[in-house]
């Protein structure tokens, strides 16, 4: 009877055990999770704005990627969750948080809040199709506002810098977006400083390509480039979002954010910072030739210009943190295969 009592007793520690575990589980990836329906509203009501990169939605998907990232690298290293009291200031608190990404889009959605964005937008000088664009601009603040505000409460200021890369990108793609649409075109100087040689560069691309060139001087602050051939011809003004700004703007803040949490040398940091903004740059000169080459060949150069355009310079910004790790990773092991063998006498495997 008493062996049967004790096997009792610890089945139920191994089971308290266990539910502890699972807790702790949970409220780390509780932040994460009061997104998730949220993002599934707002899909079921625009499904096309996550089609949409410029001034769409999609970038919700690269936020809950890089998540998933920090995550999946940073899982043993990661805060604690605060949140340990049932009947605490903090619970409570930290319960309404998690509540309040669901509760915005409710209202903004239902209860008239993005049409009184509008109204105030268009009161203040904005011109109707950027004062449109304003509600997805300020959700995007709102969402990263509500982020941080979830990881503060969950653990502290230690468990937002666990996560400062995916909130910092949510929160300046949002900050971009504002921008432009308070500038719109090329109204924003400090942003088209890049904008006359990002449009020289593409030209002699294009000219390389076999296209024909001109500048046609410049429209709503804009240079205007016009690129032909024998099967037709297109033009366009090019505004600071197309020079790619906003792309520097987003590696630059990711990038940094990243090496700084990383044990990598402050020279080979630096060195991993200028090449990949010089490639970052150059990738959105690729952009814009690639969407002069679909415009003349009578291609769908709007959808590339709202969608596939966009995702040249953000797919290559998260692709290169892979790389950077990847290297690391494969360096790593052959320093230590190399130091393995000299310890055991034999000579290192020649590379």
């Amino acid at each position: 009877m008493r062996s049967i009592i004790q096997t009792f007793n610890k089945n139920i520690d191994s089971l308290k055990e266990h539910v502890k575990i699972l807790a702790s589980i949970l409220k780390k990836i509780l932040p994460i999770l009061s997104f998730i329906i949220p993002f599934l509203l707002l899909y079921s009501l625009y499904p096309y704005s996550f089609e949409v990169t410029w001034h769409g939605r999609t970038f919700y998907l690269f936020f809950l990627w890089l998540v998933s990232l920090e995550f999946i690298l940073d899982w043993e290293k990661l805060q604690a969750s605060k949140v340990n009291k049932l009947r605490s200031i903090r619970t409570v608190a930290f319960i309404i948080a998690l509540l309040l990404p669901t509760i915005y889009v409710i209202a903004a959605n239902y209860y008239g809040l993005n049409d009184m964005i509008v109204s105030f937008s268009l009161q203040n000088g904005i011109g109707q199709e950027w004062a449109n664009a304003m509600p997805v601009s300020i959700e995007y603040l709102v969402f990263t506002m509500l982020f941080v505000l979830i990881l503060l409460l969950n653990s502290g200021v230690k468990g937002l810098l666990d996560f400062s890369i995916a909130a910092f990108f949510l929160g300046i793609i949002g900050f971009i977006y504002v921008i432009d649409n308070i500038y719109p075109y090329g109204t924003f100087t400090p942003f088209q400083i890049f904008v006359p040689t990002t449009t020289t560069l593409a030209a002699y691309v294009l000219n390389l390509l076999g296209y024909q060139t001109e500048w046609k001087g410049e429209s709503l602050g804009t240079p205007v480039l016009k690129a032909w051939n024998s099967k037709g011809e297109f033009q366009a003004g090019i505004a600071w979002p197309c020079s790619g700004i906003d792309s520097l703007i987003i590696y630059s803040v990711t990038i940094l954010l990243f090496l700084k949490k990383s044990a990598i040398p402050l020279n080979q940091r630096i060195a991993y910072f200028i090449i990949g903004a010089v490639i970052t740059y150059f990738i959105n000169i690729l952009r814009i030739v690639t969407l002069f080459i679909i415009a003349i060949n009578g291609g769908d150069w709007h959808q590339f210009h709202n969608y596939y355009g966009p995702l040249y310079s953000i797919t290559w910004i998260i692709c290169y943190l892979l790389i950077i790790i990847g290297t690391r990773a494969l360096w790593g092991k052959i320093k230590h295969s190399k130091t393995t063998s000299m310890i055991s006498g034999e000579s290192p495997p020649k590379t």
